[in-house]
């Protein structure tokens, strides 16, 4: 893990878009085939899900990294992350904790206010007339605790952003590729934010497109930008002899060119 190094203040998050944009219309309906595909995966199948993010977001960067390299491509390498099952599950497993802890939040503030009579009347399991009071407080509590998690979730989103591809691209576990992939996040931590900025934005346009441009376009862009991220922060284990950093360019403008 020692040889595997990164550059600071490295992402260009325009960049990172608009070369997904250009990457993504090369290839559409293989990366629109992923993005469905890795989608109804990770988020349409109840528990099993969290097991399987890992893998199948490997398989995403190991496809979108080789066509980056210019090598081919095709819609079954996006199972190639099974071949890394248990590390990159062990890491999904860790990256969706907080997902799992909204959702336990989520149904305990929801028990609470029905049996405060805040959401129902017909279940009024207190009969004491300050329902109401406790039922606006729990509220509030419910404000103020998803704004804090709100801020924890993308702090951890940050540390865990390139721990996957780092251990789909390099033989180390999944601690060391997580305590990487914190290192790199607090060295990269602007151009993260402007990412995810841009990200967002990304997937309001595709919502304002009757929502379906959020599948078409918005969720297939973000997987690949996320990718050209990733490489501006960690350049091709090809080039690491020289560890100078990459010109500006090297994975901006031109990104199939010196790879």
């Amino acid at each position: 893990m020692n040889a595997i190094q990164f550059v600071p203040g490295a992402i260009d998050a325009g960049g990172c878009v608009s070369n997904a944009w250009d990457m993504l219309k090369k290839n559409y309906g293989m990366y629109l085939g992923i993005a469905i595909v890795a989608m109804l995966l990770t988020g349409c199948i109840p528990c099993l899900n969290i097991f399987i993010m890992g893998p199948i977001m490997g398989g995403v960067f190991f496809v979108a990294l080789r066509d980056m390299r210019g090598e081919p491509v095709d819609f079954g390498m996006m199972f190639k992350g099974f071949e890394k099952f248990v590390p990159l599950m062990v890491i999904g497993l860790i990256q969706s904790i907080p997902g799992v802890i909204a959702q336990i939040l989520r149904f305990t503030i929801d028990i609470g206010q029905i049996g405060l009579g805040g959401k129902n009347g017909d279940y009024q399991f207190f009969q004491s007339g300050d329902n109401s009071v406790l039922a606006g407080g729990l509220a509030l509590i419910g404000v103020v605790v998803g704004l804090v998690f709100m801020v924890i979730a993308i702090v951890w989103w940050m540390i865990m952003f390139f721990a996957i591809p780092l251990a789909m691209e390099n033989e180390i576990g999944p601690i060391d590729a997580i305590k990487l992939s914190a290192r790199a996040a607090m060295s990269n931590i602007g151009g993260l934010f402007v990412l995810m900025i841009f990200e967002i934005l990304v997937m309001l346009v595709g919502v304002l497109m009757i929502c379906v441009g959020a599948f078409l376009i918005s969720f297939p862009l973000i997987l690949i930008a996320n990718v050209f991220a990733f490489r501006q922060v960690f350049p091709w284990a090809g080039q690491q002899f020289n560890m100078a950093p990459p010109p500006p360019n090297a994975y901006g403008s031109s990104f199939g060119s010196g790879m």
